[in-house]
Protein backbone atom coordinates (compact mmCIF):
# COMPACT_ATOMS: atom_id res chain seq x y z
CA UNK A 1 0.00 0.00 0.00
CA UNK A 2 1.29 3.41 -0.77
CA UNK A 3 0.52 4.76 2.73
CA UNK A 4 2.72 2.09 4.06
CA UNK A 5 5.50 2.93 1.38
CA UNK A 6 5.65 6.69 2.40
CA UNK A 7 6.16 6.09 5.71
CA UNK A 8 9.16 3.81 4.80
CA UNK A 9 10.58 6.52 2.60
CA UNK A 10 10.58 8.92 5.72
CA UNK A 11 12.72 6.87 7.77
CA UNK A 12 15.28 5.82 4.47
CA UNK A 13 15.39 9.77 4.64
CA UNK A 14 15.42 10.18 8.19
CA UNK A 15 18.80 7.72 7.99
CA UNK A 16 20.63 9.14 5.12
CA UNK A 17 19.94 12.63 6.13
CA UNK A 18 17.80 13.85 3.22
CA UNK A 19 15.82 17.06 5.30
CA UNK A 20 13.95 18.18 2.45
CA UNK A 21 12.49 14.68 1.56
CA UNK A 22 11.50 14.54 5.20
CA UNK A 23 9.70 17.59 5.40
CA UNK A 24 8.24 17.12 2.40
CA UNK A 25 7.31 13.44 3.03
CA UNK A 26 5.81 14.54 7.13
CA UNK A 27 3.97 16.93 5.69
CA UNK A 28 2.53 14.90 3.25
CA UNK A 29 1.99 12.68 5.17
CA UNK A 30 -0.25 14.76 7.71
CA UNK A 31 -2.47 16.00 5.00
CA UNK A 32 -3.27 12.49 4.29
CA UNK A 33 -3.88 11.93 7.81
CA UNK A 34 -6.24 15.21 7.69
CA UNK A 35 -7.81 13.70 4.58
CA UNK A 36 -8.23 9.96 6.28
CA UNK A 37 -10.00 11.67 9.43
CA UNK A 38 -12.36 14.35 7.66
CA UNK A 39 -13.20 11.36 5.26
CA UNK A 40 -13.35 8.44 7.57
CA UNK A 41 -13.71 9.55 10.76
CA UNK A 42 -12.34 7.37 13.78
CA UNK A 43 -11.11 5.04 11.26
CA UNK A 44 -8.93 7.22 9.68
CA UNK A 45 -5.47 5.86 7.67
CA UNK A 46 -6.95 2.15 8.13
CA UNK A 47 -9.87 3.05 5.94
CA UNK A 48 -7.52 4.70 3.25
CA UNK A 49 -7.10 3.66 -0.34
CA UNK A 50 -4.25 3.72 -2.46
CA UNK A 51 -6.30 6.00 -4.48
CA UNK A 52 -7.24 8.25 -1.71
CA UNK A 53 -3.50 9.06 -0.88
CA UNK A 54 -2.92 9.65 -4.82
CA UNK A 55 -5.82 12.13 -4.68
CA UNK A 56 -3.87 14.11 -1.55
CA UNK A 57 -0.93 14.06 -3.55
CA UNK A 58 -1.98 15.30 -6.35
CA UNK A 59 -3.78 18.39 -3.86
CA UNK A 60 -0.39 18.72 -3.02
CA UNK A 61 1.49 18.69 -6.33
CA UNK A 62 -1.02 21.54 -7.20
CA UNK A 63 -0.81 23.68 -4.61
CA UNK A 64 3.38 23.36 -4.63
CA UNK A 65 2.49 24.20 -8.59
CA UNK A 66 0.77 27.34 -7.26
CA UNK A 67 3.25 28.13 -4.91
CA UNK A 68 6.15 28.24 -7.22
CA UNK A 69 4.44 30.43 -9.68
CA UNK A 70 3.61 33.00 -6.57
CA UNK A 71 7.41 32.95 -5.12
CA UNK A 72 8.44 33.37 -8.86
CA UNK A 73 6.46 36.77 -9.83
CA UNK A 74 7.86 37.99 -6.37
CA UNK A 75 10.80 37.67 -7.17
CA UNK A 76 11.55 34.81 -4.30
CA UNK A 77 13.77 32.50 -6.37
CA UNK A 78 15.26 30.56 -3.05
CA UNK A 79 11.62 29.79 -1.84
CA UNK A 80 10.80 28.54 -5.44
CA UNK A 81 13.60 26.65 -5.58
CA UNK A 82 12.47 24.45 -2.88
CA UNK A 83 9.03 24.20 -3.59
CA UNK A 84 10.46 22.81 -6.79
CA UNK A 85 12.34 20.26 -5.32
CA UNK A 86 9.92 19.28 -3.15
CA UNK A 87 7.26 19.11 -6.21
CA UNK A 88 9.74 16.83 -7.73
CA UNK A 89 9.94 14.25 -4.52
CA UNK A 90 5.63 14.65 -4.58
CA UNK A 91 5.17 13.62 -8.21
CA UNK A 92 7.59 10.74 -8.33
CA UNK A 93 4.56 9.29 -6.30
CA UNK A 94 2.09 9.79 -9.16
CA UNK A 95 1.31 7.31 -11.95
CA UNK A 96 3.30 8.65 -15.26
CA UNK A 97 1.63 10.94 -16.99
CA UNK A 98 0.19 9.96 -20.48
CA UNK A 99 1.42 12.35 -23.93
CA UNK A 100 -0.53 14.60 -24.96
CA UNK A 101 -0.62 12.59 -28.60
CA UNK A 102 -2.24 9.72 -26.41
CA UNK A 103 -4.81 12.06 -24.49
CA UNK A 104 -5.79 12.98 -28.06
CA UNK A 105 -6.30 9.05 -29.21
CA UNK A 106 -8.61 8.79 -25.48
CA UNK A 107 -10.26 11.73 -26.19
CA UNK A 108 -11.30 11.36 -29.68
CA UNK A 109 -14.83 8.94 -28.92
CA UNK A 110 -15.33 11.69 -26.14
CA UNK A 111 -15.38 14.29 -29.31
CA UNK A 112 -17.43 11.63 -31.60
CA UNK A 113 -20.39 11.94 -29.17
CA UNK A 114 -21.25 14.68 -30.45
CA UNK A 115 -22.09 16.48 -26.94
CA UNK A 116 -21.85 20.14 -27.31
CA UNK A 117 -21.82 20.96 -23.37
CA UNK A 118 -18.48 20.86 -22.71
CA UNK A 119 -18.48 20.37 -19.03
CA UNK A 120 -20.59 17.06 -19.82
CA UNK A 121 -17.77 16.20 -21.73
CA UNK A 122 -14.87 17.26 -19.58
CA UNK A 123 -16.67 14.76 -17.23
CA UNK A 124 -16.54 12.07 -19.53
CA UNK A 125 -13.23 13.30 -20.47
CA UNK A 126 -12.09 12.64 -17.08
CA UNK A 127 -13.63 9.18 -17.03
CA UNK A 128 -11.89 8.09 -19.75
CA UNK A 129 -8.30 9.53 -18.97
CA UNK A 130 -8.47 7.71 -15.55
CA UNK A 131 -6.06 9.87 -13.67
CA UNK A 132 -3.66 9.75 -16.44
CA UNK A 133 -2.93 13.51 -16.79
CA UNK A 134 -3.94 16.53 -15.15
CA UNK A 135 -7.28 18.33 -15.66
CA UNK A 136 -5.67 21.32 -17.10
CA UNK A 137 -3.28 19.55 -19.68
CA UNK A 138 -6.59 17.62 -20.40
CA UNK A 139 -9.06 20.84 -20.50
CA UNK A 140 -6.52 22.20 -22.75
CA UNK A 141 -6.20 19.24 -25.32
CA UNK A 142 -10.17 19.18 -25.45
CA UNK A 143 -10.70 22.87 -26.08
CA UNK A 144 -8.34 22.49 -28.97
CA UNK A 145 -10.09 19.46 -30.86
CA UNK A 146 -13.39 21.45 -30.18
CA UNK A 147 -11.54 24.82 -31.52
CA UNK A 148 -12.91 26.37 -28.23
CA UNK A 149 -10.62 29.56 -28.31
CA UNK A 150 -8.62 29.42 -24.50
CA UNK A 151 -8.06 31.74 -22.31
Amino acid sequence: MLLQALQTEVTQALKSGDRVRVETLRFLLSAIRNSAIAKYGNKGQEAMTDEDVLEVIKKQVKTHRESIEAFASAGRQELANTEKAQLAILESYLPKQVSDEDIKKILEPVVASGEKNFGLLMGQAMKAVKGQADGGRVSAILKQMLQIPQG
